[in-house]
C-alpha cells in the first residue's frame, strides 16, 4: 500500500475533473519499487453502534433507527453495500458496550434495555443483547459474508472508586464467556474480540489502570483458547479501544505480555466536535490533517518496540466525534479527511482502519434512513478493489 496516497489523490482528482472526461475510459497505474509498510488485506472496516433512536447531540438525533438493535436487517441495499467489498469487515462496538449484557447466562438476573439515564454512562442505563437479534445478525453477516469484530463489555464485575471514572476490581468474564461459548456453539465465525471502548488513559465515560486492563485481556485470551481450542479457528484478541496515551499503551503491552492482544486498536476524532463551524475548513486544511500523523508515527514505534507480535489498528473513526457533523461529514468534502487518513495510517504501518460508521450518526457511509451510500462509500470501495 506505500502507493496509496497518490491513489486517493489520483481518485480526488478524478472525481473534481470527471466533467471533462467523462466519455473516456482513464486507467492509472501505481508502479511501487520498495514497500515501506504493509495492511492486513481486510484494512477497510466500518462500524455498527449500539445506539438505540435517542442518543441527541446538539439538539439534533440522527441515529434513527441504526443502532444494532433496532437497524433493518432485511434492507437490501445494506446487504448489497456490504456484499460489495467481499469481504468487509465489520466492527461492532461503541460507547454503550460497557453497559451492554447478553442473554445468555444465569449470572445475570435482569436484561435492561437501553433507556435515557442521566447518572448513567453516556447518559444511558444498561441494556442487553437477546440471542435471537445476535442470530438475526449473524444471518446479515453469513450472507454477506462480512468479517466481524465485536467487542465486549469490559466492566462487568468492577465497580465505580473514589475518583469519578476510575474503575477498579477483577473483570467477571462469564456472561462474556458464555456469550462466546454460544456463539462459538452456532457456528458463528468471528474474527476478533474486542475488550472494552475508550476506557484506556484518561478515558471518555470510564477508565481503567494499565495493568488491570492488561490483566483482564490476559484472561481474555485464555477463554478463547478454551473455547477455540483450533488455533487456525481462533478468533484474534485487539485491545485497548481507545485514545492513545503512549505510557498508557507502554504498559498496558508490556505487563499483558508477548502474544496476549494480536492488534492494539486506537482511536481517532481529530476533527473536534461535530457541531465545529470550522469543521469544513479543517477537512480542506492539509497542514491540520497532517497534525493527527504523530499519532500514528508514536503508536507504530511503540507497538514495534514493545508489542512486535501485535499490529496498529485504528478501531474507530468518525473525524468528529458525537455523532459527526450534519451538514459536512456524509458529504463529498469529507472525502478530503477520510481518503487523506486511510493512505496516512497505511503508510504508518496501521493493519486496520474501522470508519464509524456504517451507519448511523452523520458520519455514517450510508445514509441513516434510505441506507443509499453517502460519497465516502464509493471512496472505500475504490481503494478495497
Amino acid at each position: 500500500m506505500a502507493g496509496l496516497r497518490l491513489a486517493v489523490s489520483c481518485f480526488l482528482a478524478s472525481l473534481c475533473f470527471s466533467s471533462l472526461c467523462a466519455a473516456d475510459d482513464v486507467r492509472v497505474f501505481v508502479q511501487g519499487v520498495t514497500s515501506i509498510a504493509k495492511t492486513d488485506d481486510n484494512f477497510i472496516c466500518a462500524t455498527l453502534d449500539w445506539w438505540p433512536s435517542e442518543k441527541c447531540d446538539y439538539n439534533q438525533c440522527p441515529w434513527g433507527k441504526a443502532g444494532l438493535l433496532n437497524l433493518d436487517l432485511n434492507n437490501k441495499i445494506l446487504a448489497n453495500a456490504i456484499k460489495a467489498f467481499d469481504p468487509l469487515r465489520i466492527r461492532l462496538g461503541g460507547s454503550l458496550q460497557d453497559q451492554l449484557v447478553y442473554q445468555v447466562s444465569d449470572s445475570i438476573k435482569k436484561f435492561p434495555h437501553f433507556k435515557k439515564q442521566d447518572d448513567g454512562l453516556f447518559g444511558f442505563s444498561k441494556g442487553s443483547l437477546p440471542m435471537d437479534r445476535w442470530d438475526q445478525l449473524n444471518d446479515l453477516f453469513k450472507q454477506t459474508n462480512a468479517k466481524i469484530t465485536f467487542g465486549l463489555n469490559a466492566l462487568i464485575g468492577k465497580r465505580k472508586s473514589d475518583n469519578s471514572t476510575l474503575w477498579v476490581g477483577e473483570w467477571n468474564s462469564k456472561n462474556a464467556r458464555d456469550f462466546m461459548k454460544y456463539t462459538a456453539s452456532k457456528g458463528y465465525k468471528i474474527d476478533s474480540y474486542e475488550l472494552g471502548n475508550e476506557l484506556c488513559a484518561s478515558g471518555v465515560s470510564a477508565r481503567l489502570e494499565a495493568d488491570q486492563y492488561a490483566k483482564d485481556i490476559i484472561q481474555l485470551k485464555e477463554i478463547v483458547k478454551e473455547l477455540y481450542p483450533d488455533r487456525e479457528a481462533q478468533p484474534r484478541v485487539l485491545g485497548p479501544a481507545g485514545f492513545y496515551d503512549t505510557e498508557w499503551f507502554k504498559t498496558f503491552l508490556e505487563v499483558s505480555g508477548p502474544h496476549a492482544v494480536d492488534g492494539v486498536t486506537h482511536h481517532i476524532y481529530n476533527l473536534g466536535a461535530g457541531v465545529d463551524k470550522t469543521l469544513i475548513n479543517k477537512i480542506q486544511d492539509p497542514y491540520f490533517l497532517d497534525e493527527i500523523a504523530e499519532t500514528f508515527k508514536d503508536l507504530e514505534n511503540v507497538v514495534k518496540e514493545f508489542g512486535p507480535w501485535a499490529g496498529p489498528w485504528v478501531g474507530e473513526s468518525g473525524g468528529a466525534y458525537n455523532s459527526g457533523g450534519k451538514d459536512v461529514s456524509h458529504t463529498f468534502v469529507n472525502g478530503f479527511w477520510y481518503l487523506d487518513q486511510l493512505g496516512m495510517t497505511a503508510t504508518f504501518n496501521h493493519k486496520v482502519y474501522c470508519r464509524q460508521t456504517l451507519i448511523g450518526g452523520n458520519y455514517g457511509l450510508l445514509n441513516t434512513t434510505s441506507f443509499i451510500p453517502n460519497p465516502d462509500y464509493y471512496g472505500c470501495v475504490l481503494l478495497s478493489s
